[in-house]
This record gives structure tokens, sequence and C-alpha cells, in this order.
């Protein structure tokens, strides 16, 4: 499964000053940083409103589900969003109205502190989480989206502390799966050393992990500027049942934010029996 996106139109004086290739790229670029900064304005605006930890709830009856290739909505676990480095639950919220409007009638949302300074205490966080999220549904799994940082908490909950019992299927949204080089002067945090490549944390992460019962699912930007390299953001292990779907034209804040990445999403999460070939493997297009 590839998300692709279309650069169109080239502008002509574009044409003659630089290369077709270059001149693509360098358009690519400037509005995929444009629509980050409009990502970014937005959250900010509604950063206040995801700050404090949500309210618990029992699941809402099902709707009937019209789709005839994915899970009947009786049978659909779960969804746990779990945010990013410094963020909040307020980044899911368009997310968050695509998969209740296709279907999804249980969808929470775990915030971590932002003081947090270990991945693991977090990801053991993240696993009483689902214990009690388990038995408050009586659902025996739980699928998970993490983006960034959220995404490499998850896979260590699972793939360290035995969270394959519990989680069904795993997307990541730019995560840092083999650690990034970004931003070297932000080593002083003790969560930012434990991204960089050749951690204790990621040397951990690619210890042997045979019989990992849950389906990872990572979409990666071409156009993320947090990973370095580009590729760290794909899952890459023996044990691991993963897909990786490449990203292009968009940027790090857009990919929990755009329609056609949470098509992806929710094509990813309705899959009959994770793993198996997904309905659209010939790709999608961001448009």
């Amino acid at each position: 499964m590839m998300v692709t996106r279309a650069v169109q139109p080239l502008l002509p004086m574009c044409q003659r000053l630089f290369p077709t290739r270059l001149a693509g790229l360098s358009m690519a670029l400037l509005k995929a940083t444009a629509l980050e900064f409009a990502i970014l304005a937005g959250h900010l605006l509604l950063y206040p409103s995801g700050i404090i930890q949500e309210r618990r709830s029992v699941p809402l009856p099902a709707l009937p589900d019209t789709g005839t290739a994915t899970l009947p909505t009786g049978s659909k676990p779960p969804v746990i969003l779990l945010h990013g480095f410094i963020d909040n639950r307020s980044v899911f919220v368009l997310l968050r109205r695509n998969l209740t409007q296709h279907g999804r009638q249980h969808i929470e949302s775990l915030n971590y502190s932002p003081l947090t300074c270990d991945i693991r205490t977090a990801a053991q966080l993240l696993g009483r989480y689902v214990e009690e999220l388990c038995e408050r549904t009586g659902q025996q799994r739980v699928d998970v989206v993490g983006h960034s940082l959220g995404g490499l908490i998850a896979r260590y909950y699972v793939q360290r502390l035995g969270g394959d019992a519990r989680v069904r299927t795993l997307v990541t949204l730019g995560t840092p799966h083999s650690g990034t080089r970004v931003a070297p002067l932000a080593n002083a945090h003790p969560i930012v050393r434990q991204m960089r490549p050749g951690s204790e944390l990621i040397e951990e992460l690619r210890e042997p992990a045979p019989g990992c019962r849950t389906y990872f699912v990572s979409f990666w930007s071409d156009l993320d500027p947090l990973m370095d390299p580009l590729e760290t953001a794909c899952v890459d292990h023996p044990d691991l049942l993963a897909e990786n779907v490449r990203v292009s034209g968009i940027g790090h804040l857009a990919l929990p934010v755009h329609p056609t990445v949470a098509a992806g999403i929710r094509q990813a999460l309705d899959l009959e029996e994770p793993g198996a070939p997904a309905p659209h493997a010939d790709g999608l297009t961001v448009a």
C-alpha cells in the first residue's frame, strides 16, 4: 500500500530555472511546508482543549456497517490514539471524527505527561490503560494509532512488555522506529536521547521478538523533517509482521490530519485478518 501525491502544476518559471525533477520537488516541499504551518496554527488553537485527560466511557450501541470487506461493526476492537512528543490528544480531532463517521464506535485517547522522561515508563502506563479498557469494554484486544513518539511508546509496549497479547493492529504515523538524528541540540531531554539511533532503547527494539502477534502498519512521509534518515519511520524487523506505507507530498504534522491518510488508517484497521493483502494494495492518492 502506497500513498502518493501528484505535484501539479509546475510553474513555468520553475521549469526554466530548474530541472523538472528539482522543480517538482521544490513545489512539493513548498506546498508541504505551507500545509505544515497551517496545521500547526490550527493545532495551537486546539491544544488547550486536549490538556485534560478525556472522560472514560462505555461503548455505544453498534450501528449497521455497510462495508463488505471490513470487520462487522460490532466486532471492531476499541481504538486508542496516542499522541507525540510535547503534544496531547487534540492532535487527533480530525482523525477521530473520521474514524467515528466510518463505523468505529469506541475510540479513546490517552494523554501521557509532557514531563515524561522515559519511553519505558510511558509504555507501562499504556499497558495499564489497555488492561483497564479491555476490562471496561469486555474486549480482548484493541487497536492503537500512535503519532511520532506515541508510536514508539506503543511499539515498546507491544514488543517488550507483552502487549502483543492485547494489541491487534498498531498503526504508527511518522514514528522514528530506528531512531532519528534530527535536532542534535535537543539531546538535553532524556526522551530525545532515547529516540537517537543506537540508543539503548532503540537497540532493545532490534532484539528478537519471535511470535509477536501484533500487525504493524507504518505511515512515513518523504517530506518529514523530523525523520533523519527518512526511512527510520519504517518498521524493519525480521520477526514483526509489518507494512510500510510511503506518503508523498505532506509532512510530519499532516500525517494524523490528512483525510487520505485517515482512509489508509481505516483500511489497515478494518482488515478482517491483519496482515492479509490490503484492498487498495496498488496505492492511495493524496490529492
